[in-house]
């Protein structure tokens, strides 16, 4: 290559680099000056969130070991019941309330039964018989001569509020032995209509899954204390085809205290009655029989001797109140009746012959 084309090429080289050189140069000082002709942004610090330092401080309880905890106090004093009724085996739930051997469960659990057996936690088997029971608020208490390992402690059920998580223990069919379910207090305060001229009162709502076999077991608190009996499922409500799930009740154990208490001490849990057979009135029956009134309780039959024989009433009367409540579907002839006590004295409101009278008298005691 010429020496001539070879000094032109390495000066147009220097002039490139010189060129970037001095541009490179002149960029720092322009970026330099509008920086420092600009206010510095200043360091934020983000304080710590009190909330963040309260939990650290004050840990929640884990549930699960609450539930376990639970689970391990009540569930040794929880039995399976199996009697028999008409030659087939039915079976239920019990818990254990006391040293004496005393077993707390539901009277449809036992009712009609014969050779009653209770199978305890750890599936050996006693005998037990039937000390006393209470249809209305399906209650009955069962004695077993035998030792068990643990006495379930009673809570109070006037303390429950909806939304509180409880505990299901039982044996669904019979045997599922000791069977474990979770979930919360839906409500309290329900009324369910038994179908038998009386309205279950004060039930207990849960989702805690319920099956047949659980009747009779305990509905238990995170703290241990049996605070229900389960009794009942609701699936539908008979007029529509849709399936409910989650419906169970269970008997306060506030009212199960007071009912087992005098079974143990007399051996029945007394009610007050008045001596007759009673039909309920309806509207659609009192269209249907043309009757004077809406609602009320028909008089089928007066007992010989009893107080409604004493005070006069007679056979076709139709009673309307009871002192001042007003029987309808609100107030039942049977839990109007029941808020009072054997020997109290009340006013019996009736209907008849298309006129309205007023008696008094005495409760006696039903067993």
């Amino acid at each position: 290559m010429p020496t001539r084309r070879i000094l032109y090429i390495l000066v147009i080289g220097i002039i490139a680099g010189l060129s970037a050189l001095i541009g490179t140069f002149a960029g720092g000082v322009f970026v330099i000056s509008y920086l420092q002709s600009v206010e510095p942004t200043p360091t934020v610090v983000i304080p710590p969130t009190p909330s963040r330092q309260l939990n650290l401080d004050l840990p929640a309880p884990t549930p699960e070991i609450t539930i376990i905890d639970a689970v391990e106090e009540v569930g040794p004093a929880v039995v399976t019941v199996i009697g028999e009724l008409r030659g087939r085996p039915v079976s239920g739930s019990g818990v254990v309330i006391s040293s004496q051997g005393y077993i707390l469960t539901n009277n449809h659990v036992v009712e009609g039964t014969s050779h009653i057996v209770v199978i305890r936690a750890d599936g050996s088997e006693l005998p037990a018989d039937i000390v006393g029971t209470d249809m209305y608020a399906d209650l009955a208490i069962l004695r077993s001569q035998g030792e068990f390992p643990t006495i379930a402690r009673l809570g109070n059920s006037d303390n429950l509020k909806p939304g509180e998580t409880v505990i299901a223990i039982g044996s669904p069919l019979g045997d599922f032995l000791n069977t474990v379910t979770v979930g919360v207090i839906s409500a309290t305060g329900r009324v369910i209509d038994t179908g038998n001229g009386f309205l279950m009162e004060d039930l207990i709502q849960t989702d805690a899954a319920i099956n047949q076999g659980n009747s009779g077991g305990p509905l238990v608190n995170l703290a241990g204390d049996v605070v229900g009996i389960n009794t009942l499922v609701v699936r539908g409500s008979g007029f529509s085809n849709t399936i409910a799930e989650g419906l169970g009740f269970a008997i306060p154990i506030n009212t199960a205290k007071f009912v087992a208490e005098q079974i143990i001490e007399d051996g029945y849990f007394a009610r007050p009655h008045i001596g007759i057979r009673w039909q309920s009135i309806s509207p659609r029956l009192a269209r249907a029989y043309n009757l004077p009134v809406q609602w009320g309780t028909y008089v089928s039959d007066v007992f010989p001797g009893s107080p409604a024989d004493k005070s006069g009433l007679d056979k076709g009367d139709i009673i309307t109140h009871i002192d001042d409540i007003a029987l309808d579907q609100n107030h039942t002839y049977i839990n109007t009746l029941f808020a009072h006590q054997p020997g109290e004295e009340v006013t019996i409101t009736l209907v008849r012959s298309g006129k309205e009278l007023s008696v008094s008298l005495v409760l006696g005691e039903s067993r």
